[in-house]
C-alpha cells in the first residue's frame, strides 16, 4: 500500500481502538517500527493523534479525518455515485455542491461530462459550490461556470463556512443539489460533524429546487453531531449498490426516492 493508504488505514485503527502501542501497528499493517513512529509523528504534526510514550492515542479530532485522507476510502463506489447523479444534471442546469470525497468526484464526473457532450458546450452549467478544492477542478472547464460562495475556509474539507457563506443563498435559484454527508437516518435526518459546515449545507439546501444526499451505502443509518435538514427535505438518496434491503425500504416507506449505482 502506498503511504496515504497506510495513513488512512492507521487512523482508522487509532479511532477503532482508542490507544495503541507501536507494536500493534506494527502487527496489524505490516510495517517497521521505524515506519510506523514516523507515520504517528506525522499524524500528530497534523493534530490528529496525541503520541503517548511507546504510542498513541485518540484526541477530540481524531475522527475529522482531512480530506487527503479520506479521497482514497470506497473509490469504486463514489465513482460509481457520482456517474448516477451526473445522469441528473442537464445542459443549462444550476448544480449545487458541497464538501466531501463524493462531491468531490462528482465535480471531476461532471467536467469529464461536458466535456465530451457537445450539448453542454451549447447550455453550460452554472456549479454553486462552497468547496474551493472542487471549484478549483472545475474551473478550466470552459463548459462549466463556477460560482464560489463566500465564508472561512476549513482545512478539513475545504468547505467555505460561516456567516458570509450563507450571503449568496437568497439571491440564486438552484435547479439541483448533491449534498455529501456524514450519515443519514431515516428518523432523525442528514448529519455532518460541524456545525458550521451543516449551517452552510442547510442554506444551499433551502434554494434547492431538488436535493439529493450521496453516500456510500455505509452512512445509511448513521448520525452524527451536526443535523443538516430533516429527510422529508430531500428529493432522494444516491448511493451504491450495497445497500441493505432493509435500509432502502425503509427510505423509500419514507417517500425518498432511491437511486443506486
Amino acid at each position: 500500500m502506498n503511504r496515504q493508504e497506510r495513513l488512512t488505514k492507521l487512523l482508522d485503527l487509532v479511532v477503532e481502538h482508542r490507544t495503541l502501542r507501536v507494536e500493534d501497528i506494527v502487527r496489524e499493517l505490516q510495517i517497521s517500527p521505524a515506519t510506523a513512529r514516523r507515520d504517528l509523528d506525522y499524524l500528530a504534526t497534523q493534530q490528529l493523534v496525541t503520541r503517548t510514550r511507546g504510542g498513541v492515542m485518540t484526541n477530540p479530532t481524531s475522527g475529522e479525518m482531512p480530506m487527503r485522507f479520506r479521497t482514497v476510502r470506497n473509490n469504486d463506489q463514489k465513482s460509481a455515485i457520482a456517474r448516477k447523479a451526473v445522469d441528473l444534471v442537464r445542459p443549462g442546469n444550476v448544480v449545487a455542491l458541497n464538501g466531501g470525497t463524493t462531491t468531490m468526484a462528482i465535480g471531476a464526473e461532471l467536467g469529464q461530462r461536458v466535456a465530451t457532450d457537445y450539448s453542454f458546450g451549447r447550455h453550460p452549467v452554472t456549479v454553486v459550490t462552497n468547496a474551493v478544492n472542487i471549484a478549483n477542478d472545475l474551473i478550466v472547464r470552459p463548459q462549466v461556470r463556477v460560482v464560489v460562495t463566500g465564508g472561512v475556509a476549513r482545512a478539513r474539507s475545504y468547505e467555505l463556512v460561516g456567516p458570509l457563506a450563507s450571503l449568496i443563498y437568497p439571491h440564486i435559484n438552484v435547479d439541483i443539489a448533491f449534498l455529501g454527508a456524514v450519515g443519514i437516518s431515516v428518523s432523525d435526518g442528514i448529519f455532518t460533524d460541524n456545525e458550521s459546515e451543516a449551517a452552510a449545507n442547510r442554506a444551499l439546501v433551502t434554494v434547492a429546487r431538488k436535493a439529493y444526499v450521496v453516500v456510500d451505502s455505509s452512512k445509511i443509518g448513521v448520525g452524527a453531531f451536526a443535523k443538516i435538514c430533516a429527510l422529508e427535505q430531500i428529493a432522494g438518496v444516491i448511493t451504491d449498490a450495497d445497500i441493505s434491503a432493509s435500509d432502502r425500504e425503509a427510505l423509500e416507506t419514507a417517500g425518498v426516492a432511491v437511486i443506486t449505482g
